[in-house]
């Protein structure tokens, strides 16, 4: 008997496959510069490392309670009153196995079978594959330079039909654009308006260089919010994210958690009560961000690729190159294989207009990125 699930027939998270090919060229004992992966280089903070230490030598790493350790769930909500003046109930936080986890049980507690939910392209590529697996259908909003990146109620009302829920991002990926609040205000009331389940993706918040992200708690109190200890925070490995909804979801969640997943781990959950306590250290992280970005745009730029956008925050930059290539994944492939740096095409962000650009990653440590900068220009510089 074969695998045979057409809920199966989902598109690769590409990304990955770059990642599979870097990581065999590594193998063989050549260097590679990893500019494909959004992984912070700057490595765990240390407050985290101690809050794991302490918690492997101090209690039992038994199952969590479904929903997330209280502890944590507290610190979560005390942060969004810190950071964005959000009273938020810690009896609305609920804590995942990352945010992938989050996005699941969203889609599943929000919508039925066939539901249309609208997701930006080019956009994180999980989303449309997650809703492509649970017999949801994604419905492609084009966004471009003009808008950078970001939907905008005129383009949901161009639609040519209605949609159930929109998934936004903001900082960004692919593009590292990010709302204003104004911009999310105007989102948030037209999903209100039109019915609308609005899934804020935050995970990115804290990285941003053109001030502080604003959050969609603070404009749609029916949002759903999701966010994750891996990017700013540089837990990626940890698996641990959070999710905010409307009280009355909780219950609908905390079941689907009970019978999915049992509970998020534990020790990473323990682990993550330590980050918001490093601060110092984290703002440190985003200001070496900043310099990747600075040094790698003006790379990009001097080697001849101009239809790219300054990035507001996360830590990619999105670039046109269809006078360069059709094939954004062969091209990929070649650049890895002549100058060693690895970075994705993309077709993972776009399916349609993606074979003619490229996302690079600024998120590794400074000499990497530096390296890197330097090998791309001269490459694109020769071809």
């Amino acid at each position: 008997m074969t695998l045979s699930s057409r809920r199966s027939e989902v598109s690769p998270f590409v990304v990955m496959d770059v990642m599979r090919a870097a990581g065999q060229r590594a193998a063989r004992g050549q260097e590679v510069l990893h500019l494909e992966v959004g992984q912070p280089g700057a490595g765990v903070p240390a407050g985290v490392l101690r809050a794991a230490q302490a918690a492997l030598h101090g209690q039992a790493l038994g199952y969590a309670p479904a929903l997330g350790v209280t502890a944590l769930r507290e610190a979560i909500a005390f942060h969004y009153l810190a950071t964005y003046g959000a009273a938020v109930d810690p009896g609305r936080v609920i804590v995942t196995p990352g945010s992938s986890g989050a996005f699941l049980l969203a889609f599943l507690a929000a919508f039925d079978q066939g539901a249309r939910v609208a997701v930006p392209r080019p956009g994180y590529p999980c989303y449309r594959n997650i809703l492509t697996a649970l017999d949801l259908v994604a419905v492609d909003v084009p966004v471009a330079a003009d808008s950078r990146y970001l939907v905008t109620p005129d383009i949901l009302a161009a639609l040519p039909e209605p949609v159930d829920g929109l998934i936004v991002s903001s900082p960004g990926n692919p593009t590292g654009t990010m709302y204003d609040a104004a911009g999310l205000r105007a989102l948030a009331d037209y999903c209100s308006a039109h019915g609308i389940q609005l899934i804020s993706d935050e995970i990115y918040h804290g990285i941003s260089f053109c001030g502080p992200a604003s959050t969609a708690l603070s404009h749609a109190p029916d949002a759903i919010v999701i966010n994750s200890f891996s990017k700013y925070y540089a837990m990626t490995g940890w698996r641990v994210g959070w999710m905010i909804v409307p009280g009355p979801g909780v219950r609908r969640i905390e079941r689907l958690v009970q019978n999915l997943f049992i509970a998020t781990s534990t020790l990473s959950q323990l682990a993550a009560l330590g980050a918001f306590d490093c601060r110092d250290e984290l703002e440190r992280h985003v200001q070496g961000y900043r310099s990747n970005r600075d040094v790698l745009f003006a790379s990009l730029q001097g080697a001849g690729l101009s239809d790219m956008i300054l990035p507001d925050g996360a830590f990619y930059i999105y670039a046109k190159v269809a006078d360069r290539t059709a094939d954004s994944v062969a091209y990929c492939a070649r650049i890895l294989e002549e100058t060693g740096v690895a970075i994705t095409p993309g077709v993972d962000f776009d399916p349609v207009a993606g074979l003619t650009s490229l996302r690079f990653s600024y998120a590794a440590d400074a000499g990497t990125v530096e390296r890197a900068a330097s090998r791309l220009a001269q490459w694109f510089s020769q071809h």
